[in-house]
């Protein structure tokens, strides 16, 4: 049985060929480095405006893979739009270096995140925003300061994860706004059960309305930036016991459709060579992950169908297989 049908309740791997309805707009830059997320950025921010949440993983203590601090400090510094933008995060649903206000702040200034305001947004309280059209949810619990803000921008950190199969922008945040006591309990744990019952179809799932709310308030000020660097199967969340990487380096994608911004990442994941992909496939295989992309698009929260603009070579449109097609062999970059 091939790769494609192997999967099943949704979690199929839809072939581009094969998906119907309308097209975004995704860019794509192989410059990994500030200046290359400051040129994708600048495509899609013609809506962020006010006061700027800027949501992005900020990883336990000496995380290897996170974006650089340094890189965000540079972006912040040289784009109008962020030079008064605060990070926000939340703490954290499992035991660690964050699961606590008072650790999290230190785990903040030990990797590096001193340069601008981090609004840890559940450490005085939470918010409810409406979940509309959820299976699972009518509301989702986020940090009590989320709506403080106008306009959000997820730079994300695209990845694997251990239960996720992947962490895209749709992660990032749909478990990265949520509070750490109330709503990452509602997405990861069914009412009686453990703390880690929910899994494969029914977490991308809850994970994918939890993102909903957040998107639905912020409306059109949003813009979504993936950054495909350091990608190990392991989130951020492990910190230095993350996996090796052994998945090549890609570049930088964004887009103003959360759907569309995942599923390209996935498709450039896809489209390497077997020895090149195996782990990272994997991984989003054996997770269900695909069941993010598929329940987006069924939540109307974007299109799996984008135009893929090549920024390095006179914005030509591209295929996936000719946007990795120089990849090396993994190099990690600092």
């Amino acid at each position: 049985m091939s790769e494609v049908k192997a999967a099943k309740d949704g979690n199929i791997y839809v072939p581009y060929e094969e998906r119907k309805g309308n097209e975004s707009i995704v860019y794509f830059t192989r410059d990994l480095s500030p200046a290359g997320i400051k040129k994708a950025y600048e495509k899609v921010n013609g809506n962020i405006c006010g006061k700027v949440a800027v949501k992005l993983h900020t990883g336990e203590k000496n995380g290897p893979n996170i974006v650089p601090s340094s890189w965000v400090k540079e972006l912040f510094e040289t784009t109008e739009t962020l030079k008064n933008a605060a990070i926000v995060e939340t703490n954290t649903y499992y035991e660690g270096d964050r699961d606590t206000t008072e650790k999290h702040l230190e785990t903040l200034k030990v990797n590096g995140w001193t340069f601008c305001p981090v609004d840890i947004m559940d450490a005085e309280g939470t918010v409810d925003l409406p979940v509309e059209g959820g299976k699972w949810f009518d509301h989702m619990t986020h940090g009590k300061t989320m709506v403080d803000y106008d306009s959000l921008f997820a730079l994300t950190h695209f990845k694997g994860h251990v239960m996720g199969g992947f962490g895209g922008s749709n992660k990032n945040i749909g478990i990265g706004c949520a509070d750490a006591k109330i709503g990452k309990k509602m997405i990861h744990s069914r009412e009686g059960e453990g703390q880690w019952s929910v899994a494969e179809e029914e977490l991308m799932e809850k994970i994918s309305e939890s993102t909903k709310a957040t998107i639905d308030f912020f409306g059109k000020h949003t813009a979504y930036v993936n950054v495909m660097r350091n990608m190990s199967v392991s989130c951020d969340c492990e910190g230095v016991a993350a996996a090796p990487v052994v998945t090549p380096n890609v570049g930088i994608l964004a887009s103003n459709d959360i759907c569309a911004v995942d599923t390209a990442c996935v498709d450039l994941i896809h489209a390497m060579t077997k020895e090149q992909h195996h782990d990272l496939w994997e991984r989003m295989q054996s997770r269900h992950g695909f069941r993010q992309l598929s329940y987006m698009k069924e939540l109307g929260m974007g299109n799996d169908r984008y135009i893929l603009i090549d920024l390095d070579n006179d914005e030509v449109r591209i295929t996936a297989k000719e946007a990795v097609k120089d990849v090396k062999p993994f190099k990690l970059i600092k």
